[in-house]
């Protein structure tokens, strides 16, 4: 049973998470973790409790609480930042490096279940699944006067073109899958070794010759917003764009206006600008749009991945082995 604000104790160093609820609600065990140390575990720490409950700290384990350069100059005993993610752009690396601080992710932990819903949601987007079994629950086929009925297109994803734009560890498993489904595979990346059946492009190639545009980018200060206006005016028409990585990558009015004007076919992501979004967000007026709700990397495989590479990086601060290091 999960307990709220976990406290183990243990006699060798001290731990905090600050937000650990949405790693582990209490279906898997903190074990791995609790046997390094005294480990303290809160469901959430707003921004103004996080001094207070990290200043005994050697080690801090975040998921999306922030730590920017007033936390590090006020958290003297503080040695290793965990982060329980693969992207890290909360925390203020540089700062933490001047510190003393190294900072680890927890890169890769997730790919194989962000691919998979990459998958659901252009699945979504091109066999309209959820809106065909909606429909059948107020009797859409019942009513039919024929064996099948539908009102909505269908979308073959044979020989269909996909760009990834950014082929890190997600955006890999992302072309292996799409490989399988027999669609033409493009990169927008400074990789070389790319895998064969993977042909680099630029963004603007990927936005105007491709069917399906997949954001797996981390976000970094260049290039926020740049899924915008200018972008999507270059764009081959019913383009369907797909964001698993994060919401600030795009322009949320942009593409708004592009689903409007039918630039866009659809838009599809796990991931908006600013979570939770607000009630009376336009994206929920309209028709071609599925967002879920930041759950990609929830799998209970995945977070049991995570947990294991989370104690790995802090048995590797402890041995003098740092693993998954961000700021060398």
């Amino acid at each position: 049973m999960y307990i709220s604000d976990l406290k183990i104790k243990s006699v060798i160093m001290k731990i905090v998470f600050l937000d650990g609820y949405t790693v582990n609600p209490g279906d898997i065990s903190w074990d791995e973790l609790s046997e390094l140390g005294d480990l303290t575990v809160y469901d959430r720490t707003e921004p103004e409790n996080v001094l207070e409950r990290a200043k005994d700290a050697e080690v801090l384990i975040v998921n999306k609480t922030g730590l920017q350069r007033e936390h590090f100059e006020q958290l003297p005993l503080l040695k290793l930042v965990c982060v329980a993610a693969a992207g890290y752009d909360r925390i203020d690396v540089q700062s933490a490096a001047e510190h003393g601080v190294w900072v680890c992710n927890a890169a890769g932990y997730g790919s194989e279940s962000v691919a998979q819903m990459f998958f659901s949601l252009l699945l979504e987007l091109t066999n309209r699944v959820g809106h065909y079994a909606r429909a059948n629950r107020n009797g859409f086929w019942s009513k039919s006067p024929d064996f099948c009925c539908w009102n909505q297109p269908l979308i073959e994803l044979w020989g269909k073109r996909l760009a990834i734009v950014g082929f890190g560890r997600i955006g890999e498993v992302v072309a292996r899958m799409a490989h399988a489904f027999g669609m033409q595979i493009v990169a927008v990346t400074h990789r070389k070794d790319l895998p064969e059946y993977v042909t680099p492009v630029t963004v603007d190639e990927a936005f105007k010759t491709c069917d399906v545009v997949s954001l797996n980018a981390p976000l970094t200060a260049e290039n926020r917003h740049f899924v915008n206006t200018a972008l999507l005016g270059k764009a081959k028409p019913g383009l369907l764009l797909i964001n698993t990585a994060r919401g600030a990558l795009v322009d949320e009015l942009a593409v708004v206006e592009a689903l409007k004007s039918g630039i866009l076919g659809g838009y599809a992501a796990d991931v908006m600008e600013h979570e939770p979004p607000c009630e009376n967000h336009p994206f929920w007026t309209l028709e071609n749009v599925f967002i879920t709700p930041h759950i990609a990397w929830v799998t209970t495989e995945a977070r049991m991945r995570l947990m294991k590479i989370m104690a790995d990086n802090i048995r590797g601060y402890l041995t003098g082995r740092l693993q998954n290091v961000v700021n060398k």
